[in-house]
């Protein structure tokens, strides 16, 4: 499965995602591809020092060259690789359906994939019935730009829970 992580800037929660999903892929064997994405990205941007030490708070993410990141704008390119794409926020969806009409049906909110997709069924079937939903503010994780550290460790911690129940409903299963 292709995901791509969205979120704003690309520098933060997308990049957090990503680097979580890819390390739950390697534990399960689950053949995941990850890349992330932003909607309003300078390109090439370094993740912030915050996010590398709110990653480094999650002890199962184990080591990752965390420095090797830079930020990349969502492009048409993406979302015809991308199987979903998994956004932090509202706005992010609605970006997605409003720039890249022919693929907007892979986009939802990840919280929103966690509250609404079925138990039973695969990935395709368990995408629909998530992104049928309206992309609400209710289901953002907030962006932590600007704020303190302990806002982007709560972060953190708040899609590392996302992710792993996202690897849970998509049948991605520990092996180690």
């Amino acid at each position: 499965m292709n995901i791509i992580t969205l979120c704003t800037g690309n520098v933060a929660r997308s990049v957090m995602l990503g680097y979580m999903l890819t390390t739950i892929a390697e534990s399960t064997r689950a053949e995941w591809h990850v890349r992330t994405a932003g909607t309003h990205v300078t390109e090439g941007s370094a993740m912030s020092a915050r996010t590398r030490d709110a990653l480094l708070t999650i002890e199962e993410l184990g080591d990752h060259r965390y420095g090797a990141h830079r930020s990349h704008q969502l492009n048409q390119a993406d979302t015809e690789w991308a199987d979903v794409i998994l956004a932090a926020e509202a706005d992010n969806v609605k970006f997605v359906r409003a720039n890249f009409a022919t693929n907007a049906d892979k986009a939802v909110q990840l919280a929103q994939f966690v509250r609404f997709a079925p138990l039973d069924g695969d990935v395709d079937a368990q995408l629909r019935a998530a992104s049928a939903h309206e992309p609400s503010p209710d289901f953002d994780v907030k962006d932590p730009a600007g704020a303190d550290q302990l806002t982007y460790d709560a972060c953190a911690r708040q899609l590392w829970d996302l992710a792993q129940a996202f690897a849970l409903l998509v049948g991605a299963e520990r092996v180690d």
